[in-house]
């Protein structure tokens, strides 16, 4: 039996299309992704997220372990921080991508509910090969998790929490109550736009969204919800990767161009096999790239060179709401990754011109 989040029953009364994604029962759309994505780049969209995985750490040797485990060195990060990071396994493949926060009490961990159960799994086996002491618990179903993004979403949020939201600055959050409703307000989020991610109790979260989004039912509402068909349209204009896509296993973050992410002054799991790829360069790498017309390329997709040599394969393609083009990521030889490279991309058959560009494709004025 599918999962359901503590906002099902708004997600319902909203007219949301609900798909099985990661074994919860999650709204696709409500509109239309198209809709949902104009919105939240125009004005502001509310996002369910409480099928990510929430884990607490706290203990005597947490900051050891995380040291261990992640590819950040997380020792000097300070109390209201979060930091975006990785967790490999011992060949230097990437089996999770993690925000990690530091609270007053403990440490956040937010990972991919596709990943959950194996990230907790890995977290345990690590403590105890280790004997590390700490504390771990996991306060998923415990919470609920929205995020806001969109250009009126601070402004809006500013109004309703009692925070100085507008004085966080991205990548810092705190923890506060409001009508003893306790929460964490994080200023960060998946879609490329400015906009807060909140973990509050699954208890309150009926109670929440009226407070958080207001009137979302009026066709002139400055926040309305939106589905993880625009969202993921959203972050794939913004180039943010996605598990299962850009990411897995079999692929390690400097292919990912997530260099910045990893400290290979430490030693993580991992740190070896990824200082030989750091020494001998990526074979591969990740790009993106611009499709001639607007036909999308799906995942899996061959990449051919100008001369027809196979060189690599999509990973995310979409048409862009945002830019009105065909746009996609993709792995490719790194010889073929050089921006301007012109590539083709097989779409059932024919071969459709296409050119490596900078990503990401779509920024937001400062």
């Amino acid at each position: 039996m599918l999962r359901r989040t503590p906002f099902y029953d708004f997600h319902v009364s909203s007219g949301a299309k609900l798909v099985d994604f990661a074994g919860w029962e999650m709204p696709i759309l409500y509109r239309s992704i198209l809709e949902e994505a104009q919105q939240t780049r125009g004005k502001g969209s509310i996002f369910d997220i409480s099928h990510m995985g929430r884990l607490h750490l706290s203990g005597k040797d947490v900051v050891k372990f995380l040291d261990r485990v992640l590819t950040r060195n997380v020792s000097a990060q300070k109390v209201g921080q979060s930091r975006y990071s990785l967790i490999c396994n011992p060949a230097g493949g990437v089996m999770d991508d993690v925000i990690v926060s530091r609270d007053t009490k403990n440490w956040i961990i937010v990972c991919n509910a596709s990943n959950r159960e194996k990230i907790n799994a890995h977290l345990h086996a690590v403590r105890h090969q280790e004997n590390l002491d700490l504390d771990m618990a996991d306060q998923t179903e415990a919470t609920a998790m929205v995020a806001l993004q969109g250009p009126v979403v601070i402004e809006k949020l500013a109004s309703v929490l009692p925070v100085d939201i507008k004085a966080l600055k991205r990548f810092e959050f705190v923890t506060d109550s409001y009508m003893l409703i306790k929460f964490t307000v994080f200023r960060s989020g998946y879609t490329g736009e400015d906009g807060v991610e909140l973990i509050l109790p699954a208890k309150m979260a009926g109670l929440a969204m009226k407070l958080l989004a207001g009137k979302t039912d009026r066709p002139d509402a400055s926040i309305k919800p939106a589905g993880l068909g625009a969202r993921d349209t959203l972050r794939l204009e913004a180039g943010m990767p996605l598990y299962g896509h850009e990411l897995s296993e079999e692929i390690d973050p400097l292919s990912a161009g997530l260099g910045w992410a990893v400290d290979l002054n430490k030693e993580f799991i991992g740190a070896a096999a990824l200082r030989k790829i750091a020494e001998a360069g990526p074979a591969r790498k990740l790009v993106g790239l611009e499709l001639e017309g607007k036909r999308i390329a799906r995942q899996g997709a061959e990449i051919k060179s100008a001369v027809g040599a196979s060189v690599g394969a999509v990973t995310s393609g979409t048409l862009s709401p945002t830019l009105g083009k065909s746009i996609a990521m993709a792995y490719v030889n790194a010889e073929a990754s050089d921006i301007g490279t012109q590539l083709s991309v097989d779409l059932k058959g024919t071969p459709n011109p296409a050119i490596v560009v900078k990503l990401p494709f779509y920024k937001r004025a400062s």
